[in-house]
């Protein structure tokens, strides 16, 4: 008797081939659901350390600021005990004033403070000119400072106010 194949062994067959297909496709579900989760995983950890270190960059800045503020203040601190001194002293008035002032300018200059020249010319971009009056000198020459004008290294933290000449009156 020689067997011949039947169709339970073809069913049998199909019903292995969509067993491994499925198995296939439940490790495929479940490599790409690993795969998620690890970039997951990954992502909110880079978020998490980028808001620390904008949380870090936002304390230094702080922390930069007050020691500045501090620096500051610790230049200007004697400045305010001569002006107690000068006060309190019933002497000459006008040397303590001096001295305060002189004390004061350089306290400012060593922070990068320095005053904007105003001889000759008129320059629109660190002077503001008030008036313009006819006099002896070239036209558009600075006559007069009003207020004297300021930097702050190489910003200008306040132009000089001033009067120019509109020329000869003739």
């Amino acid at each position: 008797m020689t067997e011949e194949p039947t169709n339970l062994d073809s069913v049998e067959e199909t019903e292995e081939t969509e067993e491994v297909e499925e198995v296939e496709e439940v490790d495929e579900l479940a490599a790409v659901t690993k795969e998620r989760d690890e970039y997951l995983d990954t992502l909110q950890r880079l978020k998490a350390e980028f808001d620390n270190y904008r949380k870090r960059v936002a304390r230094d800045q702080q922390e930069l600021a007050a020691r500045a503020h501090e620096r500051l203040v610790k230049e200007l601190v004697p400045i305010l005990d001569d002006l107690e001194r000068a006060l309190a002293h019933e002497g000459d008035v006008e040397e303590g004033i001096r001295l305060i002032h002189r004390q004061l300018a350089d306290a400012l200059a060593k922070e990068g403070l320095s005053e904007i020249e105003t001889d000759g010319k008129f320059d629109p971009h660190t002077q503001e000119a008030l008036l313009s009056q006819p006099s002896d000198a070239a036209e558009g020459d600075v006559i007069q400072v009003l207020q004297k004008g300021y930097r702050l290294g190489d910003r200008v933290l306040r132009p000089a106010r001033v009067v120019i000449s509109a020329g000869s009156n003739g």
